[in-house]
């Protein structure tokens, strides 16, 4: 009976290392790729999944499965699954590779970041892969603003046009006559990539008596949120958006007030911006909260995922957090903290000109990856 019960926990603890241990031998047999750029490395197969690493450009992973357009692999010692169209076969055959060459059609790179990948040539289309800034594709068909790709996994899909370096040209749109129903008016606005028609209201955290974080050197949080604020006021008017700041210069405005400026415009969205601190001087990066999911969590994943993809910080991510102007706020809001006043890196990048210049073009193209996506 022993030797019986030792028999069965022995082939049980064989089969797990066959089923769940990768072996040299599946390293082997396994495709290759090549790490195409920065690429999140992920728990599941899904673009919501929890990020539990990243991937750096020229990295190379082996597969062991592929499942939608994911790629299955090893991560630290644990599962993980990697977005397909980040990665390039480096062990193809001369064949395949021999296709390849024979199928190559014009080529569009992505211009920003989380864009979406559609089933068709339209935002009414179901979301099937996500892509980002610096992103290749073969353009195989195009449909007014929309261009058809091949995707790595051998399947196809539509991108907008005016999310890359191909936009196609976008007619002049004229007032709708009586028998033109208003949504055809919002999809031609929508199509064009820019911001015109949305309202949105930005907030300069803190100002007057309230000087918001003290860095090093004596900096003020409220000066550099004020100059990063005007900054991005002048790029989202460039892009046709109408902007309401909550203060203009160095006063004190309560925060049931900022969230009523918010109300009163009717904002399509509201971002307050700020700057960050932390005893421990090494805490560094650029993080966005927002308070509820649904328009709340997009918008912040977008505002984000545009900062990353433009400012050399690191990247902490979006939180959840329960600040009064986001709790009580009526239009899809998040808070951007932009830098830490408190680590030395940091505050020699956020102070110069040209780094609030980026977080002015990414904030932009986040709120237009968001409304027009």
């Amino acid at each position: 009976m022993r030797f019986i019960r030792y028999f069965t926990v022995g082939m049980a603890f064989l089969l797990f290392l066959f089923l769940f241990i990768p072996t040299t031998s599946q390293a082997e047999n396994g495709d290759t790729y090549e790490v195409s750029n920065t690429v999140n490395v992920r728990s599941a197969p899904d673009i919501g999944a929890q990020i539990i690493g990243k991937l750096s450009k020229g990295d190379t992973i082996v597969a062991f499965d592929e499942q939608h357009g994911w790629v299955l692999t090893y991560y630290g010692g644990d599962v993980a699954w990697v977005a397909q169209h980040h990665l390039i076969p480096i062990n193809n055959s001369a064949e395949s590779i021999a296709a390849a060459s024979e199928t190559v059609s014009e080529t569009i790179t992505v211009t920003t970041n989380n864009v979406h990948v559609r089933s068709g040539p339209g935002t009414n289309h179901t979301i099937i892969d996500s892509t980002g800034y610096g992103d290749t594709y073969n353009s195989v068909e195009t449909a007014g603003d929309w261009h058809k790709i091949s995707l790595a996994n051998g399947s196809t899909g539509w991108i907008a046009g005016w999310l890359t370096d191909d936009a196609t040209s976008v007619e002049t749109i004229t007032a709708p006559t009586s028998s033109e129903s208003n949504e055809t008016v919002v999809e031609a606005k929508n199509s064009s990539g820019s911001l015109e028609g949305y309202t949105i209201v930005l907030d300069p955290g803190h100002g007057g008596k309230d000087p918001g974080a003290i860095g090093l050197n004596g900096v003020y949080e409220k000066d550099l949120s004020m100059s990063t604020t005007d900054k991005v006021e002048t790029q989202l008017l460039d892009a046709g958006a109408n902007v309401t700041m909550t203060r203009t210069d160095d006063d004190f405005i309560p925060l049931d007030r900022r969230t009523l400026i918010s109300h009163e415009t009717q904002a399509d969205a509201f971002i307050s911006l700020h700057y960050d601190a932390f005893p421990i001087l090494s805490v560094n990066g650029v993080t966005t909260y927002f308070h509820s999911n649904g328009t709340d969590r997009n918008l912040a994943e977008e505002i984000q995922a545009s900062l990353a993809s433009t400012v050399n910080l690191q990247d902490r991510g979006i939180l959840q957090g329960d600040y009064r102007v986001l709790r009580n706020n009526n239009a899809p809001s998040v808070v951007t903290e932009l830098g830490f006043l408190t680590n030395q890196s940091d505050l020699t990048t956020i102070q110069t000109a040209d780094y609030q210049d980026k977080v002015a073009q990414a904030i932009t193209n986040g709120l237009k990856n968001y409304f027009n996506e």
